[in-house]
């Protein structure tokens, strides 16, 4: 490691996980995360106020661990960077205000830094640095986005992104159906690997020739899965768990890669990086590199550990950030729930609209499941 590289901390609070990651360059020294999934599990769903309150209780603990795991003092440290937003607006702030008091105390520059562009430059800490332009497929439970980054630190393009569900809302939902539980994604891919994915013709949502070409649709798929679903349980027959987590992921990883790789021919791009929590299924990872190995494009995805919500994604891009002598953001910083990607850095003020709450997560709700 350089002596000249930027050691950087970085704190994400975006959803349930309370992330602290401490990157040094591209080197990953700590990693540390506190999850508040199995809290949420019984409501089939991520419940704002909990999440709220889990990141409360253990930011300071999981800032420490990272510290004593780096072996640095908070001194030591050139940066502090922080999810600003997208997400749940008050697990954002519980972030947010820790990182300012952080950034106070310790005399240091504060970043808030983008969720999605995150995602993106976590991989520069197992593959190297980013090619520019690099295409970016993020799945997770809040986001299907396709997006072209030219400067990780300021340039990044939405290409497309989903209208309805996100691919890993879509697979929690499925997962409730069949009566699996919560985190649907985990469940499916492992059941889905003793299925056939051929058993049953599943749709692909926006596919058509006079469709958007880059932007996704899960809510049809959502329905017909369920649909099929009530049926063989109305006329009294066993579902095929196996078979239908096989077709269903199978129509899912098909729309998703497609679009992706299609994206990049496009665009000439020969970098494909994917991201974000649904990156960790394995059909998706298989499917891509067979098509990107067609396609002559490079694929690039992160461990699993580092596809999923995580504090180091944070400190990578903030490490960029101060690398590419980036403004830092200053102390009237706020958490901002619908965080535009193409901002994937906030220097000033950031002013959060309540009007726009983004839906990071699916969020318990009394919606009708076939809607």
């Amino acid at each position: 490691m350089a002596a000249d590289e930027p050691l950087v901390l970085g704190i994400e609070t975006s959803c349930d996980e309370t992330g602290v990651g401490i990157v040094h360059g591209t080197t990953l020294l700590a990693d540390a995360v506190a999850s508040s999934v199995d809290t949420h599990a019984r409501f089939g769903g991520v419940v704002p106020e909990i999440a709220s309150r889990a990141h409360l209780e253990a930011m300071v603990p999981t800032i420490e661990r990272a510290l004593k795991t780096a072996g640095i003092s908070a001194k030591d440290l050139d940066g502090i960077a922080v999810t600003a937003g997208p997400g749940l607006a008050g697990a954002l702030l519980v972030g947010v205000s820790a990182a300012k008091a952080y950034a106070y105390a310790l005399g240091k520059p504060l970043y808030g830094v983008n969720h999605l562009a995150s995602h993106i430059c976590v991989d520069q800490l197992e593959h190297g640095k980013l090619p520019e332009p690099t295409m970016a497929l993020l799945v997770s439970g809040g986001h299907s986005s396709l997006l072209l980054s030219s400067d990780i630190t300021s340039d990044v393009r939405p290409m497309g992104a989903t209208i309805d569900d996100a691919a890993g809302e879509a697979f929690d939902k499925i997962a409730r159906v069949l009566d699996l539980g919560f985190p649907g994604g985990p469940v499916i891919d492992r059941l889905a690997k003793e299925g056939d994915p051929k058993a049953i013709a599943f749709p692909r949502g926006l596919s058509g020739s006079r469709d958007p070409a880059y932007d996704f649709s899960f809510s049809g798929l959502k329905t017909a899965v369920a649909r099929w679903i009530e049926a063989k349980r109305a006329a009294g027959e066993d579902v095929p768990v196996r078979d239908v987590a096989a077709s269903f992921q199978e129509a899912v990883v098909d729309v998703l890669t497609r679009k992706a790789v299609r994206a990049c021919k496009d665009e000439g791009v020969d970098h494909l990086m994917i991201g974000g929590g649904v990156a960790a299924n394995s059909r998706l990872r298989a499917l891509a590199q067979e098509r990107c190995e067609r396609a002559g494009i490079r694929l690039r995805v992160p461990r699993p550990g580092l596809c999923t919500d995580n504090g180091a994604m944070v400190a990578a891009l903030g490490s960029e950030m101060v690398a590419r002598n980036r403004p830092a953001s200053d102390l009237e910083l706020s958490a901002d729930s619908s965080l535009p990607v193409t901002d994937p850095h906030v220097p000033g003020a950031h002013h959060h609209d309540h009007a726009h709450d983004h839906d990071h997560v699916h969020e318990v709700s009394k919606e009708n499941l076939y809607s």
